[in-house]
């Protein structure tokens, strides 16, 4: 059975300074995360064609902030929006990065880049995970931003979105190891501890590493509803709760 089919017969059986280096290769501790903050209004869904998802990638990137919503995202079916499975499928990805060279992710995984920060479509959504930041990302994150209905950071590529000056005036988090380092640089910034994320209309931060699925999926609910996020949550056999609102 096609991974899609699968997909599709469960929604119709549901009746319905450190360095960015150093930054990158930080590791969560389970039981710290507390019930996000939830700011953010649902967000009007297109009812065709794609919304378009870009994930922010570099050297260092840490795998799983930028894979586990990745994986969010791919899965989400939404029958009512037609009759295949490509007009089903909402959310289209790709990969933006500084420069067309391959990067190099945690534990040497190689990445081919869909796009620069040159040539990249306007996103809907921007993942922003933890990596080897520089200018040329805080200026495409800084440009494109302001039209995107989110941008998300994971562990902490918040560094990266506040580098960037989209986190003024705003309320964040970031991997509890960071948290002093956070508050140190970015002392404007109200920053939040002991949270799974924490959501303001337009800009996103998750925790560490496994909270950006958390986050992901609650951009699901805001777009979908509960039951679509809850739809794809099963299907991932996730079973945190740490989305819910």
């Amino acid at each position: 059975m096609k991974r899609r089919d699968f997909v599709a017969m469960g929604a119709s059986a549901s009746a319905l300074a450190l360095t960015d280096t150093l930054i990158a290769g930080s590791l969560e501790e389970p039981g710290l995360m507390r019930r996000p903050v939830v700011k953010g209004a649902p967000l009007e869904a297109p009812a065709s064609g794609k919304i378009k998802v870009a994930v922010a990638i570099a050297n260092h990137a840490t795998v799983i902030d930028f894979a586990g919503p990745w994986e969010v995202f791919q899965d989400v079916m939404v029958p009512s929006r037609g009759n295949n499975h490509s007009e089903q499928m909402p959310f289209e990805l790709f990969t933006v990065a500084a420069s067309a060279d391959p990067i190099r992710a945690t534990a040497g995984l190689h990445i081919i880049p869909d796009y620069t920060v040159d040539d990249s479509p306007q996103p809907d959504l921007v993942v922003v995970p933890a990596l080897q930041g520089s200018p040329a990302l805080h200026e495409w994150l800084a440009a494109v931003a302001p039209e995107t209905d989110v941008t998300l950071s994971v562990c902490t590529g918040a560094f990266q979105l506040a580098r960037a000056g989209l986190l003024n005036g705003q309320i964040a988090t970031t991997h509890h190891d960071f948290y002093d380092a956070f508050a140190e640089q970015f002392p404007e910034i109200q920053l939040e501890r002991g949270l799974r994320f924490v959501e303001n209309e337009k800009i996103s931060t998750a925790g560490g590493l496994t909270s950006g699925i958390d986050l992901s999926l609650r951009v699901v609910e805001r777009y979908f509803g509960r039951s679509v996020a809850q739809r794809t949550a099963d299907y991932m056999e996730y079973t945190s709760t740490g989305w819910k609102a």
